[in-house]
């Protein structure tokens, strides 16, 4: 942490400069980020939808207005197209995260309880964090050396996605070959090519997370490795080289990273596909609880002491873990879904609970994207949703029955299971659906208000 930071931090510790809490928001792939920061901001802006957070529902909140964020060199959240996006007179999903971005909203806020009244009003700033979540995946590498890494990442991949043609690369190769870089290209195009097929069904252990979202490091030597098998005598050159672009990856890309952007939040949001893992079958699910559980490990939860504050070490004091997509479950089954993602995250969550963080599990819609029916099927009535597909049809659905006891998926992907036993599990895809706001409302949501309580309800 810079000298400014430092001095901004003792400022706001001695209650010289107004309180700011950096709020972020992370995730994998299609977990929704970027739907969820936009629907945070809104409902914040316009606060009629959001009951459960006590400091809108009792007027302490006066005001809330966006302001440049004060990370010069971050690009900004574009959270005015975003919301257009969603609620426009062609309502569409917005393109996903693909780079660090911020956006600062300043809350007005009178104070409450018995001498509230004489108190002048405070502002509070919420810096949001976006980050890519192909990303987050790579902060596990840190303390992990090549060969370790490339031991975990080939004991995986065997029936994975996208897999073989990289496993018979490798085969191919002389353990004792020269360095070449066209060679080192195919090789580590071949191993991208398999992360890319691996994401696309439903997998969450996808490293290094940059060679999916290169940027401006596409081509560069630090994105051109792949995992390679132990050598059995000297390594060979290749061995060598890719061993070196491992270590350059880690100090170049990924701490950087960390240093200037994770390691800053004072509170989390950890966002989860629950459903989009349980529709790919048990191995996404095993796949997305140990890339969470990894992923979680890189946080240094916990409340930090007064001194800490004024001097600028921050700790995450509170995570909030939602299961997104709510919207495609009939509400009787949200609290399963909330169990599962509990007992999912079952390791991480008590080790940040035990450190003195404060956590939640959620069923959330950040959008709600449909309404609730019974559908008569079969002889019986099922609680199903009804929507707009992206192809512009409206059907209801019933994704089936989640099981009351999280065991019943995590056991069967715990011991390698190729497919669930008792069924499958539907999934489809919703488009937003139109709607006219009223003055005064955010988008429509499911528990967005509860999870702004948690988030930042106790500094309002």
């Amino acid at each position: 942490m810079g000298l400014t930071d430092t001095a901004d931090s003792l400022m706001r510790g001695l209650g010289l400069s107004d309180p700011v809490i950096r709020l972020g928001v992370t995730g994998l792939s299609r977990a929704g980020k970027t739907v969820f920061i936009t629907s945070l901001v809104a409902n914040l802006l316009d606060r009629g939808r959001m009951p459960a957070l006590r400091a809108a529902a009792d007027g302490a909140i006066r005001a809330a207005w966006l302001q440049p964020q004060p990370d010069d060199t971050v690009p900004r959240f574009d959270f005015e197209r975003h919301l257009a996006a969603l609620t426009g007179p062609d309502p569409h999903w917005p393109e996903g995260t693909r780079t660090v971005s911020q956006l600062r909203l300043s809350l007005r806020v009178q104070p409450r309880g018995l001498l509230g009244g004489l108190r002048r009003m405070q502002t509070l700033h919420v810096d949001i964090v976006d980050y890519p979540g192909e990303w987050l995946l790579d902060l596990r590498m840190m303390d992990l050396s090549f060969a370790e890494w490339s031991a975990q990442v080939l004991d995986r991949m065997a029936g994975r996605p996208g897999a073989q043609p990289f496993l018979d690369a490798l085969a191919r190769l002389d353990p004792q070959a020269g360095f070449d870089e066209p060679s080192a290209q195919r090789l580590a195009a071949s191993y991208t090519a398999h992360l890319n097929a691996a994401r696309d069904a439903g997998h969450s252990d996808t490293t290094p997370g940059r060679f999916l979202l290169p940027g401006e490091l596409e081509g560069s030597p630090a994105l051109t490795f792949a995992p390679l098998p132990a050598p059995d005598r000297r390594p060979s050159a290749l061995y060598r080289e890719f061993g070196r672009r491992f270590d350059a990856y880690k100090s170049r890309v990924v701490r950087p990273f960390f240093r200037d952007h994770f390691a800053r939040i004072d509170r989390q949001v950890v966002l989860v596909d629950v459903l989009g893992a349980i529709h790919a079958g048990p191995p996404a699910v095993q796949d997305m609880r140990r890339a969470m559980a990894d992923i979680l490990s890189a946080f240094r939860p916990g409340r930090a002491g007064w001194l800490a504050q004024l001097l600028g070490t921050r700790r995450v004091e509170r995570i909030l873990f939602a299961a997104t997509k709510a919207d495609h479950l009939h509400h009787l089954q949200h609290p399963r879904l909330a169990a599962i993602l509990t007992a999912m995250l079952r390791e991480a969550r008590d080790r940040a609970d035990f450190q003195g963080a404060r956590t939640e599990a959620l069923a959330i819609a950040a959008l709600r994207t449909t309404t609730e029916e019974m559908i008569h099927q079969d002889g019986e009535d099922l609680p199903a949703v009804r929507g707009t597909l992206i192809d512009g049809r409206q059907a209801a659905f019933y994704p089936g029955e989640l099981p009351e006891n999280p065991a019943a998926l995590l056991a069967p992907a715990a011991d390698g299971a190729a497919r669930w036993l008792d069924g499958d599990y539907a999934a489809m895809t919703f488009a937003p659906a139109p709607d006219t706001l009223r003055p005064g409302d955010g988008p429509p949501h499911i528990r967005m208000d509860r999870a702004a309580e948690f988030l930042i309800g106790d500094r309002l």
